[in-house]
């Protein structure tokens, strides 16, 4: 370490100690600051020992101490709770619970021994102390100004890190622990700084079960799936050196199956924690590796922290950094290939609270943050190039989905490794009727009030092209779905779902309602307020845009996963990846082939898919900025609420797809095997 660098560690360090004790500040300052010097004086100690001399009961309490604030039980008088800090810090408020959120990083930091993201915590928490610490109280603007002053002052070197990190497998903290801890003890779950759950250690128990051939044939269906992804897409992995691993704590032993298999591939893993300083998080969203949240309602609470500094000043000095920061990594960005995702489910639904004391964007920094992410996914393509890249996603439930875990898990392997060949065949049938025609009916049953009208692209050349792209279990795991970009004139109506989960939270009753392709009205039932319905899907589904399209619709055809679900009663908490295969669903956002449009995408059959671009991506020809929205959110009608989905033609004359939920088209009957009917 530097030796500079070590000097402001080590005096920070002291400094923050002597506080916890001090009562130089008046209340009700003084609890906050003494509560938050504990915490960083703890971090700090950690940073400092050698976590093998700790048994692992040792450890388990040592990452409940740390978290222990956040957790549910004790949230209600926490400062990252921004009702709570509101009442004890009145106009302050904010401000605080934005610090606290920024200093509970500090906990991953000591683990990860990142010395100059403790110190530069250290010497904010001191700054804000001493501000604190004089005869008159600082005003509010005064506060703020300091913590933003940190943002921009470390804009820079924050983002180059982030960015190095996504594409340089020499910062090797993780890697290091899944190669090589022993994986048969537990300590190691530990390692990362992390909040360890029940959910994280019952996968690992439960991984530590199995013998090593299942495990390889697990990493085997996940790192095939990226390698089919890519000659799926008539791309070159042999110009690809890199990469991304992402997956939950307690998956190390299939993690390191599939790093070993990527290496025969020549592709080193690139390994990097989800995002802690504000300068890189995006919403709750937890990209990266991850334990679990220790309480989802305070990554919910601090979603939009950003709005506390949040002006045009800063996305420039963040695009700057970003630009700069990729053009110092362009040799590592250019043999990137992209993400591989280990997703988990079964976690009891979350459904969050709306807090007015919680920072939120006025509707100008809303703008400015989707105009930030749009030119942000254009420089990320100039270095990581869309029609070069791939990905691969699988999913597997963790302990808390219930008492039949064990059974599930080996349900979903299952799930995960079912013949695709059987799957493509089917699903040629269905996209060779859908081909037929240029319009497509999905109507709801019983209270399921969905109406969808979807247009389908002219295609020229019947013989050549396709509208569907056939999906069998390459990028997007399990088998299970066809789907197209609709064309947005002539595609609109009602879509409506009683109960689904998107991103982890829960909607109930969603309705949204679309003409020329884009939603133009929308509800939900979660709160009793329309308008806090309203905002629940503007922050989660629109991403506030005023307009947004249907960027995808696609017919789901594993009822296998459906009926499982229904066995073991967890449609509820399966993941959009597998729920979406269970029934028609429907994006909103960017289509399926958002920054690759351009790249041909050919069926098994060697049918070019056509429909890749909708009224609103082609516009990326004249301006990049008015092409992407920077989202994509599957929303699924379950067989149960489904009545029918028909093919038109251009003289009325329908032919059905799906009829009371089952499948009808002859050739697709086998579909219906798992529900017990066929």
């Amino acid at each position: 370490m530097d030796e500079f660098l070590l000097m402001r560690f080590d005096l920070a360090k002291e400094r923050i100690a002597e506080i916890r004790t001090e009562n130089d500040v008046p209340e009700p300052y003084c609890s906050f600051f003494q509560k938050q010097a504990e915490l960083l004086t703890k971090a700090a100690e950690v940073a400092g020992i050698d976590l093998n001399t700790l048994s692992v009961e040792e450890l388990k309490q040592l990452n409940h101490e740390l978290y222990q604030d956040v957790l549910p039980e004790n949230y209600d008088t926490c400062y990252g709770n921004p009702d709570y800090a509101q009442k004890m810090l009145g106009e302050y408020g904010k401000a605080f619970t934005f610090l606290y959120a920024e200093l509970h990083g500090a906990i991953a930091y000591a683990f990860e021994k990142a010395y100059w993201d403790l110190t530069v915590l250290m010497e904010l928490f001191l700054e804000m102390y001493s501000a604190f610490h004089q005869d008159e109280i600082p005003e509010e603007k005064i506060v703020i100004s300091i913590l933003k002053n940190y943002v921009n002052d470390y804009c820079q070197d924050m983002m180059e890190h982030r960015i190095r990190e996504g594409v340089d497998p020499s910062l090797d903290f993780a890697a290091d622990i899944i190669m090589k801890s022993d994986l048969t003890d537990l300590r190691y779950l530990y390692s990362y700084g992390e909040y360890v759950s029940e959910n994280e250690i019952g996968v690992a128990c439960f991984l530590n079960s199995l013998d090593q051939d299942e495990i390889d044939a697990m990493a085997r269906t996940y790192t095939e799936g990226y390698r089919i992804g890519f000659i799926m897409g008539r791309k070159d992995i042999t110009k690809k050196k890199t990469v991304n691993i992402r997956y939950n704590i307690g998956f190390e032993r299939m993690v390191k199956a599939a790093i070993l298999q990527f290496e025969q591939m020549g592709l080193q893993p690139v390994i990097y924690r989800r995002a802690l300083h504000i300068v890189n998080k995006k919403s709750q969203l937890r990209i990266g590796y991850t334990g679990a949240p220790a309480n989802p309602q305070f990554d919910y609470d601090h979603r939009q922290d950003a709005a506390l500094f949040l002006d045009s000043d800063f996305v420039q000095r963040k695009l700057r950094a970003m630009q700069t920061s990729y053009e110092q990594y362009k040799e590592l960005a250019n043999v990137h290939g992209g993400p591989a995702c280990i997703e988990t489910f079964g976690e009891l639904p979350f459904s969050p609270i709306a807090k007015e004391t919680a920072l939120a964007y006025t509707e100008a920094q809303q703008k400015l943050q989707n105009n930030m992410d749009n030119e942000s996914g254009q420089i990320v393509n100039r270095y990581i190039k869309g029609d070069e890249r791939s990905f691969t996603i699988i999913a597997y439930p963790v302990p808390e989905i219930g008492d039949n875990y064990q059974d599930i898990f080996r349900e979903i392997v299952k799930i995960n490794t079912l013949d695709y060949k059987l799957y493509q065949n089917i699903q040629q049938k269905i996209i060779d009727t859908l081909d037929t025609c240029e319009w497509v009916e999905i109507k709801g049953a019983g209270e399921n009030e969905t109406d969808l009208l979807i247009h389908l692209h002219t295609l020229e050349d019947p013989e050549r092209q396709t509208n569907f792209e056939n999906c069998v279990a390459d990028v997007n795991i399990p088998v299970g779905e066809v789907f197209t970009s609709p064309v947005l004139a002539g595609t609109g109506g009602v879509l409506h779902v009683s109960k689904v989960y998107l991103n982890g939270l829960l909607f109930k009753d969603l309705k949204l309602v679309f003409d020329c392709g884009q939603v133009i009205d929308y509800s939900c039932a979660n709160f009793e307020s329309e308008t806090e319905n309203r905002k629940y899907i503007e922050d989660n589904i629109l991403f506030h845009h005023r307009k947004i399209p249907m960027g995808e619709f696609a017919i789901g055809t594993n009822t296998t996963a459906y009926v499982a679900a229904q066995k073991y009663n967890i449609a509820d908490k399966l993941p959009i990846l597998i729920a979406e295969k269970m029934g028609p669903h429907f994006a909103v956002g960017d289509t399926c082939y958002s920054w690759a449009e351009d790249t041909p995408v050919f069926n098994p059959d060697g049918k070019e898919i056509i429909a890749r671009d909708n009224e609103i991506s082609i516009l990326r020809k004249e301006d990049l900025s008015m092409a992407y929205y920077g989202c994509h959110t599957d929303i699924t009608i379950p067989y149960d609420e489904l009545d029918s989905i028909r093919v038109i033609d251009d003289e009325g004359e329908m032919v059905s797809i799906i009829e009371k939920g089952r499948f009808v088209l002859p050739g697709t009957e086998e579909l219906n095997a798992p529900f017990g009917d066929a």
